[in-house]
């Protein structure tokens, strides 16, 4: 417990990450991207240069301090800043600190964030990732301010579908992921889950594959910043129907599995321009 409430005063840490065509191919695959979205699964194909899903930069953030054993540990939250698009290979030096605890009782809720830079200093995107560590809390800490996102009372503009995989987080834990709660029966069974979970980044990146289509004009450079808490688990095989609402210079969304739960919830998209 006192080890989690000192780690908002630690020094920022410093690391490089490179990633390769094979890579961003890779991951477009990984969050449901096929045949009918070359530019993110193919590098040569003509009349479809190669361009780079923005929700990829969450990769390439710094992996929290160490929280404890996997199945304590539940991915809250994750707000993507794109600050210019990324190139579909590269390397990046990426500054990263946490920046709160917070006490929700059963639980703390530790923030991190993560600055990516190009090795020439450049900019790239900011990540900020929450992370919920069951039975942390209780430690008279700050609880966390209340958001002021509502479900639009109308009808979505945008509704679609996306039939997962069974082996969904098989592929897309080949993008660096290794969580055993997404791949080991036994540990998910330990966790109080019927088996291993699809990662939420897996249903945030399906998300952005959505909102490209149906606000973005398919224009990955367009997307400013990208939002979502993580609220029910999707497992593997389950649909996520991804809802959207348009708003002036972004969107609304949530995502639901296939008995309408919440699992990506108070969504918000802004656009560039």
């Amino acid at each position: 417990m006192d080890r989690l409430i000192s780690r908002s005063g630690d020094t920022p840490t410093t690391i490089e990450r490179a990633w390769t065509v094979t890579d961003t191919l890779l991951y477009a695959l990984g969050v449901g991207a096929g045949a009918d979205e070359l530019r993110y699964t193919t590098e040569n194909t003509a009349g479809h240069p190669h361009a780079v899903l923005p929700s990829f930069a969450t990769l390439l953030a710094a992996d929290p301090p160490y929280l404890g054993e996997p199945a304590v540990v539940r991915h809250a939250g994750e707000t993507l800043t794109l600050h210019r698009p990324l190139p579909p290979a590269g390397r990046a030096r990426i500054t990263a600190a946490v920046t709160g605890v917070n006490d929700q009782t059963s639980g703390a809720l530790l923030h991190h964030r993560s600055e990516i830079h190009g090795t020439d200093g450049v900019h790239l995107a900011t990540v900020e990732r929450s992370m919920f560590v069951i039975g942390a809390g209780g430690f008279d800490g700050p609880r966390a301010p209340r958001t002021h996102w509502q479900r639009p009372a109308e009808h979505p503009d945008h509704t679609t579908a996306h039939h997962t995989r069974p082996d969904q987080a098989l592929l897309y834990r080949l993008n660096g992921d290794r969580n055993p709660l997404h791949s080991d029966p036994a540990v998910a069974v330990a966790a109080g889950l019927p088996g291993p979970v699809l990662h939420g980044l897996c249903t945030f990146g399906f998300a952005t594959r959505t909102l490209l289509r149906t606000i973005a004009d398919d224009a990955h450079d367009r997307v400013r910043r990208l939002s979502a808490r993580f609220t029910a688990p999707l497992f593997p095989g389950d649909t996520l129907t991804v809802l959207v609402w348009r708003r002036p210079g972004g969107a609304l969304f949530q995502a639901v599995d296939g008995r309408g739960r919440p699992v990506l919830d108070q969504g918000t998209l802004d656009l560039h321009g």
